[in-house]
């Protein structure tokens, strides 16, 4: 089930002509992880999520539920 987080990683590599494997490649990952991040899986290592995403200038953190 994809969610925010594998649609925006998703159009980031399409957007970057990248493919799965150069992705992972470029992020230090493996491709199974890309894989995995894309399809929305519910359990992925915070870390790894964050090598991916630092390839497009971009972090996950923790959000105070009050700036919500």
């Amino acid at each position: 089930m994809e969610n925010a987080l594998s649609f925006f990683v998703k159009q980031k590599r399409k957007q970057l002509k990248l493919t799965q494997p150069e992705l992972a490649e470029r992020a230090g990952v493996g491709l199974r992880f890309i894989r995995e991040l894309e399809q929305g899986k519910q359990t992925l290592r915070l870390d790894k999520v964050n090598q991916v995403l630092a390839l497009f200038g971009s972090e996950i953190g923790v959000i105070k539920k009050s700036e919500l």
